[in-house]
């Protein structure tokens, strides 16, 4: 791969800066501007976490940019020359004069709802949208469409680590969905290329929800309850290294992206081992604290029913076990190599959390780009 860089002058500029890539495997033309050929990508679900790094990812290496949410942006934060695109991926007519005015080479759902959204919205985004933006994809002759699933399509395991092949069997309505949208993903495959990337829970700068409470614990300073005594492994992504496999995925031969693969961190110790490093770094005194799994567990899902908790089953129901996924496929046929473990990438997270606190917005959990307001867990860091 070979990237050569010149200063502005009649050729094709980014941020001051022409970025062209020389590739074999990348047959993108879509945008001919001043002697260079520019490739072009849809991201739905652009106003989310990973859109904003997807978007940072792919204008960096030299892609016109449009992002798609029903979500409001904070254009700010983006590259410049992104289209920004306010839409429901549920409208089928919209998306179809989304591509006919801006016919991308690649397409990345990124779009979903959440686990705390109603389960009637979350089976219509991220199963009646997917299919939405497939039809679409394939009447404007889109070549690829990278959807994103999650590690939440194995429920609740019994065995590790997990390969794609592996049974799938969702816990709630988010698992359920996402599981369904893979299996339509499935239908389109001999119609264009569709890889499904199963990302383990991925944090980086801009992430929030549920970890903005465990940073403002750490920095206070409390003891972190952990379900369990955290000796079990739970594998994390940090974002950068998701980006760049959804790139992989969107830019080598097509016939050996057409697969799932799974992406998390390469390095990972317990959770215990993880928490402390983040402690260590932080200074302040906090550190993880062991608790019985049982009695917490019963108590979180009361908390959860009453609504006196932002913590849902995914989060407490597994994070006692171990929680890991083989990265090899997506090694071997990608060529991807995380590089960040989970200490590295919780390190880095909390450290933007605590460089940006003062600005840093708080609400329910529908997005990670909020601190999810703490419910009754507030009442109990007061003990800790």
């Amino acid at each position: 791969m070979i990237y050569v860089a010149l200063l502005i002058g009649n050729w094709f500029s980014f941020n001051n800066l022409l970025v062209v890539q020389c590739d074999c495997h990348i047959h993108y033309h879509s945008i001919f501007t001043g002697g260079f050929f520019v490739s072009k990508v849809l991201i739905t679900g652009g106003a989310g976490f990973l859109g904003l790094h997807a978007a940072h990812w792919f204008a960096n290496h030299g892609w016109n940019v449009i992002l798609e949410d029903i979500a409001p942006y904070d254009e700010a934060e983006y590259p410049k020359g992104c289209v920004f695109i306010n839409h429901d991926v549920r409208d089928r007519t919209g998306m179809d004069k989304i591509l006919a005015e801006h016919h991308p080479d690649l397409i990345v759902h990124g779009a979903a709802a959440l686990p705390l959204w109603k389960p009637s919205d979350i089976f219509s985004t991220n199963v009646h949208g997917t299919k939405q933006v497939l039809d679409a994809a394939v009447a404007a002759k889109i070549p690829r469409l990278i959807f994103i699933s999650s590690t939440s399509v194995y429920g609740i395991p019994d065995h590790h680590p997990l390969v794609e092949t592996d049974r799938l069997q969702g816990v709630g309505p988010y698992g359920e969905s996402k599981i369904q949208a893979e299996m339509v993903c499935l239908q389109y495959r001999d119609k264009l290329c569709v890889p499904i990337i199963r990302p383990k829970s991925f944090i980086g700068t801009y992430r929030l929800g549920v970890f903005a409470i465990l940073y403002d614990w750490v920095e206070s300073g409390k003891r972190i309850p952990m379900i369990g005594k955290g000796k079990n492994r739970y594998q994390l992504l940090e974002v950068d290294d998701l980006c760049e496999a959804i790139y992989l995925a969107g830019t080598l031969d097509a016939k050996i992206c057409n697969d799932s693969f799974h992406v998390g961190a390469q390095e990972f110790k317990t959770v215990y081992e993880d928490v402390k490093a983040m402690c260590d770094y932080a200074g302040g005194g906090a550190r993880p604290w062991g608790t019985p799994a049982g009695p917490v567990k019963f108590a979180l899902r009361v908390f959860e029913a009453t609504g006196l908790s932002p913590l849902y089953k995914w989060i407490y129901g597994t994070a006692d076990q171990d929680s890991f996924v083989s990265i090899d496929k997506a090694q071997k046929v990608l060529g991807w190599k995380p590089k960040y473990s989970n200490a590295d990438a919780l390190i880095r997270s909390y450290q933007w959390y605590l460089d940006h606190k003062q600005e840093i917005p708080h609400g329910t959990g529908v997005t990670h780009r909020v601190a999810w307001n703490q419910g009754i867990l507030k009442f109990f860091k007061k003990f800790m």
